[in-house]
């Protein structure tokens, strides 16, 4: 008869359940969590080494491994902050150094429960270790799906799919969007750790090899998916990138100068129009406050852009910032300006998630309190619906800068008829870090729903992007410039669209019963609460 390994055998009626093998010891395990977090900053733009988001996976991993809950807790906070402070520092740039370190570290105590998961789920992968993949696949989704929505809505920077630009699982998510995306990469990640941990514990586990197969499938297999492209007709866009006097807040007050940059580059490629050396555009997209002053409550802003979409002859959806009969509440919209009759106010979309501290303030009693520049932050108040705007030649879906981050608002727009993404931005306030982290989400946005998308901003980085990720007419950063470019259009919906969230609900779901599986493992292990002793304790 074969003897289970020692580590497993029955203990002794009214003997101590047998520790298992002892966690990495606690320098090791620290240093891990330091190049975990490494790993996944240098996988997101704008370093974009896609490959290293499993590494950084296995390493978290490796080092909350039959750790106690909290020190599982702490090693994920700490890799979470050496991804998010360096990742997020752009934020600092227009908020200073406060709401930059309050989010970073908001950012990382979220994922420190990816880390208490981990640590969690030892006696499960001691006893299983086949299971690590799906298991590590399942706590990074749900991980996210928390930090996309809370609190105050959540900010969904930094996730796992939106370092996969380059990488073959991008295509996934024209099955599952960002969630099957995340879990492709995790479950890797999940894949090199149990095939790199030191000491098997049970004998049917899998072979290396087979861990390693599974490793490579999820990294190179989806290259085999394939891809849907629209089949409407091609319409030729431009995308009018005006830039701004200077970069920082300051920006605000150039409001004029930034709006007659946009109408100057729109007049000239009318002239480059007129002169065939550029298309008869169908549609022109200026960025997000490219006309801070709003034009439906000032003449001479109203002329300007009417003269500029006359010259041109197409529509322009105009970003613009209307403001209200109540003083303090404006609203962050893409108005469509038609050559003729000028605003087409039933083709208005409204940003339906401000920015919390940014654009509204949230307990603003409260937050008075600490610092007396809360009330230089205005009222955004949130638009009602999605940003599906039918500018003739093609029907568009807006989103408005951030909106592109969250699955729902861009899954909304595209379900509702949009031909085409339109993402308007301003990035005149950050830097082209965050610039191209946005277009990183454009383009798994493309492959998500199988539209053709655009990014269009201020000061750059505007670009088009195609049904398989790729980008075209890429602009530098803090450059005027005009692309034009042919996008298909149609109304091809991928199965990611049709399935909505049931995929992430579905992943959520079965995270929370392989925790409860745990559970029984752990109280048999005597690890109730906390883990086991440490190779020094014992």
């Amino acid at each position: 008869m074969t003897m289970p390994p020692p580590d497993l055998a029955r203990p002794a009626p009214g003997s101590r359940p047998p520790a298992g093998p002892a966690p990495l010891r606690l320098p090791v395990a620290v240093a891990l969590a330091v190049a975990a977090g490494l790993a996944l900053l240098l996988a997101l733009p704008p370093y974009d080494l896609w490959w290293l988001a499993p590494a950084g996976v296995a390493l978290l991993a490796a080092a909350v491994h039959r750790r106690r809950l909290r020190a599982g807790l702490g090693l994920g906070f700490v890799a979470g902050l050496v991804l998010f402070y360096p990742l997020l520092e752009w934020t600092r740039i227009a908020a200073g150094w406060l709401p930059w370190a309050l989010l970073a570290t908001a950012q990382a105590a979220v994922l420190g429960l990816a880390g208490l998961a981990g640590a969690w789920l030892s006696p499960l992968h001691e006893r299983w270790r086949a299971l690590w993949p799906l298991t590590a696949g399942l706590v990074w989704v749900a991980d996210e799906a928390l930090r996309d929505r809370a609190p105050f809505g959540g900010f969904p920077w930094g996730r796992l799919a939106f370092s996969q630009g380059d990488a073959p699982s991008l295509r996934l998510a024209a099955w599952g969007g960002a969630p099957l995306v995340t879990f492709a990469v995790a479950a890797a990640g999940g894949a090199l750790v149990a095939l790199a941990w030191r000491r098997w514990v049970r004998a049917a586990a899998l072979p290396a090899a087979g861990f390693a197969a599974v490793a490579v499938a999820l990294i190179a297999g989806p290259a085999a998916v394939p891809l849907s492209a629209p089949a409407g007709p091609a319409r030729t866009v431009a995308i009018v990138q005006g830039n701004v006097p200077r970069l920082g807040l300051d920006f605000n007050a150039q409001r004029r100068a930034v709006l007659d940059n946009h109408v100057t580059a729109t007049r000239r490629l009318a002239a480059d129009v007129a002169a065939g050396r550029q298309p008869q555009p169908d549609l022109v997209v200026w960025p997000e406050n490219s006309s801070d002053i709003d034009p439906l409550r000032n003449a001479d802003a109203a002329q300007a852009i009417s003269g500029a979409a006359r010259a041109i002859g197409a529509p322009i959806l105009v970003g613009t910032v209307l403001r209200t009969d109540t003083p303090g509440d404006i609203k962050n919209a893409g108005l469509l300006w038609l050559p003729v009759t000028g605003p087409d106010l039933a083709q208005t979309y409204v940003k339906q998630h401000p920015v919390p501290f940014a654009e509204y303030m949230p307990l603003r009693s409260v937050a008075r309190l600490v610092t007396d520049k809360v009330d230089l932050v205005k009222n955004m108040l949130a638009g009602d619906h999605a940003g599906v705007i039918d500018a003739g030649a093609l029907t568009l879906g807006d989103v408005i800068c951030f909106e592109v981050a969250y699955d729902g608002l861009v899954r909304d727009t595209v379900a509702q008829g949009a031909q085409i993404l339109a993402v308007q931005t301003n990035n005149a306030t950050f830097d082209v870090a965050e610039a191209r982290q946005q277009l990183a989400m454009v383009r798994l946005r493309a492959v998500e729903h199988g539209l053709d998308s655009l990014m269009v901003s201020t000061v750059g980085v505007s670009a088009f992007v195609d049904t398989a990720g790729g980008v075209h007419g890429a602009t530098a950063f803090n450059t005027a410039e005009v692309v034009v470019h042919k996008m298909a259009t149609g109304a091809t919906r991928t199965l990611a669209t049709r399935s909505g969230v049931w995929p992430e609900l579905i992943a959520v779901a079965l995270t929370a019963i392989v925790l409860a599986v745990a559970l029984p493992l752990r109280r048999r292990r005597g690890i109730t609460g906390t883990d086991v002793e440490s190779a020094e304790e014992r």
